[in-house]
């Protein structure tokens, strides 16, 4: 176990609930559970009377239970990160303190940091709920929320974000900087502990996505590797993107300046956007050029495309190339 990594069993919980119970450093006494049926783990979208963190909570234990027994050599991985713990908020800050400490930044320092955080803070755990139920509902390649939590970087980086916005706000920057650095390097994603970040955000494969301090980044938007929300140049003050609500952002697409993404608007991969993208548009190419807010035929209100990831349909309003 790494130097001060904080332990698995914190406050006693365990997997059973039962905190008077010695475990060994490897196994838990009691065996595993059976496997669940697999039209058990996940039923998608939750019942709209429960609790969106507990249903969530109840779905990513459930995950591991079932990949435990089905791969042992993850079993003791499984127990420390998830079912040793008996809250989300509790499994999640463990793992981002595992996976962002250094030999100077110690993992106990950083789980009870990202604890009281999130326990401080309701509407970051409603927002870590809403991402992993965006990751499971917008993304094929997820598995189940217990893949998400565990082994997304996107998701993970934005988590960390949240924490180090709250110690921005608190004027305590030196350690917020310092967090957004230690994201950087272990997840490649640089997001300023200024920018405002809403809830319901997929950066799908995350590598390389910078977001400026002065960015705005708003519900459901869906954001693509190598994405860059910057400034355009030495300018000081606001200077830096407003994405707006559903807004799908494509791979290597850059916006830059001081700029108004509109709701629902999709930025075609490779874009990059100079000027105001009005809501329900597409801007595609470099420069980019917008395309109308037409609907296409069977595409309702409703349908955002931070939410429908539909990356393409666009194309058949500006040119007739098939393939």
């Amino acid at each position: 176990m790494p130097a001060g990594q904080p332990h698995a069993r914190e406050d006693g919980a365990a997997a059973g609930g039962s905190g008077g119970a010695n475990h060994s450093n490897h196994h838990p006494v009691a065996p595993p559970p059976p496997a669940l049926p697999a039209e058990v783990v996940p039923a998608y979208p939750p019942p709209e009377s429960e609790d969106d963190e507990t249903w969530v909570w109840t779905q990513i234990k459930a995950e591991a239970r079932r990949d435990a027994e089905a791969e042992p050599a993850l079993a003791s991985f499984l127990y420390a990160t998830v079912l040793s713990h008996p809250s989300l908020p509790r499994s999640l800050s463990f793992h981002l303190a595992n996976k962002l400490c250094s030999s100077t930044l110690l993992s106990t320092l950083l789980y009870d940091l990202f604890l009281a955080t999130l326990s401080a803070h309701p509407s970051l755990r409603a927002a870590v709920a809403a991402d992993l139920l965006a990751a499971r509902s917008r993304d094929p390649a997820c598995v189940g929320f217990s893949h998400c939590l565990l082994n997304y970087k996107g998701f993970l980086a934005i988590q960390a974000h949240r924490v180090a916005h709250v110690l921005w706000a608190q004027q305590r920057r030196p350690l917020a900087l310092a967090l957004q650095s230690r994201v950087a390097d272990v997840f490649a994603v640089d997001i300023h502990p200024a920018a405002v970040v809403g809830k319901g955000i997929l950066l799908d494969h995350a590598t390389g996505v910078v977001i400026g301090e002065t960015a705005v980044v708003g519900d459901n938007v869906s954001i693509l590797h190598h994405v860059t929300l910057g400034g355009t140049g030495k300018a000081v003050g606001d200077r830096h993107p407003k994405i707006g609500d559903g807004v799908l952002i494509g791979a290597g697409a850059t916006i830059l300046g001081n700029v108004k993404i509109g709701a629902g608007a999709k930025i075609g991969a490779g874009s990059v956007v100079l000027i105001d993208v009005p809501a329900r548009s597409t801007a595609v190419g470099n420069p980019a050029r917008l395309i109308g807010a037409k609907k296409t035929e069977g595409e309702k209100d409703e349908d955002m495309p931070g939410e429908s990831m539909d990356h393409t349909s666009f194309i058949r309003q500006w040119s007739d190339y098939t393939i």
